[in-house]
C-alpha cells in the first residue's frame, strides 16, 4: 500500500532532525520477490531474508539472517541514539524473531524518543503488544489515504518533537 514510501517521505522531511533507523525493501529478481533487504538512514545494507538462504529462522519461503540482522541493529545502537527521531521499516514476523530486536523496540517506545515506524498487519505476540500500546497511534496506509498521510504525519511528529525537544 506505499508504507515505505510514507515512511521515506518522513524520514526525507525530518532529515533537519537526523533520524536513526532503516528501511525495509523487497529483493526481486526477474519480478519475483525472492527476499528482503535492510537499508540504515546512515547507509549499510543488509540481506535480511533471502529464498535460497540457508536458515534455521524461517517465515514462509525465506530463510533469515538473525545474526546479521542482530550486529546492524549493535552498531545503530537505536536506543542511545542521540537522534530524538527514530525510524523502524518494519516491525514485522522476520524482524521478531529476534529477541534483541523486540527489546530495542520495547525500550524505544517506553523512552522520549519519537518513533515512526511500519507494522505487519498480522499480529502476533509482541506485535500485537505494540498495537495494544495506550501510547502508540495507529494509522492504516490505503490507496485512498496514502497521499495525504505524509503531510498530516508529518505535522503530528514535528509538534511531538518540539513539545519535547529542547534544542
Amino acid at each position: 500500500m506505499g508504507k515505505t514510501t510514507l515512511i521515506r517521505e518522513l524520514a526525507k522531511r525530518l532529515a533537519g532532525y537526523y533520524p536513526a533507523g532503516f528501511f525495509t525493501e523487497e529483493i526481486r529478481e526477474e519480478g519475483i520477490r525472492e527476499g528482503f533487504r535492510l537499508e540504515s538512514l546512515d547507509g549499510r545494507q543488509l540481506t535480511l531474508a533471502h529464498s535460497d538462504r540457508k536458515s534455521s529462522h524461517r517465515v514462509g519461503r525465506y530463510g533469515v539472517e538473525i545474526a546479521g540482522f542482530e550486529r546492524l541493529l549493535s552498531d545503530l545502537n537505536l536506543p542511545r541514539s542521540p537522534s530524538c527521531v527514530i525510524i523502524i521499516d518494519e516491525i514485522g514476523k522476520m524482524e521478531c524473531l529476534s529477541k534483541f530486536f523486540t527489546e530495542e523496540v520495547r525500550s524505544l517506545l517506553d523512552s522520549s524518543k519519537t518513533v515512526i515506524a511500519t507494522i505487519a498487519l498480522k499480529d502476533d505476540g509482541f506485535i500485537r503488544k505494540v498495537k495494544q500500546r495506550s501510547d502508540c497511534r495507529l494509522i492504516t496506509v490505503t490507496v485512498e489515504n496514502r497521499t495525504g498521510l505524509a503531510d498530516s504525519i508529518f505535522s503530528e511528529v514535528l509538534k511531538q518533537i518540539r513539545n519535547g525537544d529542547s534544542r
